[in-house]
């Protein structure tokens, strides 16, 4: 039997951080744009309507935008992978897709984006949903 899993998504969440291997970037924040996709059962918080019996996107929100706020790294990679550890925390997520928008990286183009798909021990691909 397949798991059925439900999904959330944060949709376009935007902060500035200082990010770029150049010089010119380590100086001034810049513009990144976050998609996520959590995989989870929401069965039960579907029947009790309660927020502790489901993956609480607030909380999640508030410490996605502290670590990116505050974040030093070099790669939108790096950025990715400390995204998805943070969705993972919480046990409900058994999956997590996170693309990390840079929209400055390159001339000429609206955006440069990395994708990654986790899951417990790093697991790759997209969970099935039916």
């Amino acid at each position: 039997m397949i798991e059925r899993l439900d999904q959330i998504h944060i949709r376009d969440l935007r902060f500035r951080c200082i990010i770029g291997v150049n010089d010119e970037e380590r100086r001034e924040r810049q513009d990144v744009v976050v998609n996520l996709t959590l995989w989870a059962d929401l069965a039960v918080a579907c029947r009790t309507d309660r927020i502790a019996d489901t993956v609480d996107y607030k909380t999640l929100k508030k410490d996605i935008l502290s670590v990116g706020e505050q974040s030093q790294f070099n790669l939108i990679e790096a950025l990715a992978q400390r995204i998805a550890d943070l969705c993972l925390r919480d046990d409900r997520v058994r999956q997590v897709r996170v693309c990390v928008e840079k929209p400055a990286a390159l001339r000429f183009a609206k955006t440069v984006a990395v994708e990654i798909v986790r899951g417990p021990a790093g697991a790759r691909g997209p969970a099935r949903s039916h």
